[in-house]
């Protein structure tokens, strides 16, 4: 199914949020179970079914990394992210220095300026990857899915960041 043809919005990695919260609204309204509470069984579960696919659009919409795996599913990349790994060297390389300076972190001030220093790369990969999927050239859409799959280490590693600063309040 096409999310963004079910929000109404343009098969694209920008998206107006504010738009699709709108729109997400308006479709909670017109599949929500209560509304169909005098309905058959079968109207009943066909709307459950449809609220369901509302609720999963808009949480693969809403989140960048979701959003950008189901536009180049669309486009007919399927990613095995699971068994595909980062080839870019280079970012290998980056990965173990964050991992040692994460690892050398052991204070809030240093640990802030990592997880801002880790905002800045998220922002900077996302910018990429939304320039490479505005193309929609088969060599693009290749190098996206590995925009992807290096963007979902950076969350990742903002999130152990952000424990490690949990742990640190505690």
């Amino acid at each position: 199914m096409n999310y963004f043809s079910l929000y109404n919005l343009p098969e694209q990695f920008e998206v107006d949020l504010d738009k699709l919260k709108q729109n997400y609204q308006t479709l909670q309204k017109m599949t929500h179970p209560d509304r169909f509470a005098n309905a058959s069984d079968q109207q009943k579960r066909l709307t459950m079914q449809k609220n369901a696919q509302v609720n999963d659009a808009y949480t693969v919409l809403k989140s960048p990394i979701a959003r950008a795996e189901h536009l180049l599913q669309l486009r007919g990349l399927e990613l095995a992210s699971e068994q595909e790994t980062v080839g870019n060297v280079e970012f290998l390389m980056q990965q173990m220095e964050w991992r040692e300076s994460l690892e050398d972190a052991n204070d809030v001030a240093s640990l802030q300026l990592l997880a801002k220093q880790s905002d800045d790369d998220i922002q900077a990969q996302t910018q990429a990857l939304s320039a490479l999927l505005a193309t929609q050239t088969d060599e693009d859409n290749k190098t996206a899915a590995e925009k992807l799959r290096e963007m979902k280490f950076l969350f990742k590693f903002k999130s152990e960041i952000e424990s490690k600063l949990d742990g640190l309040d505690a």
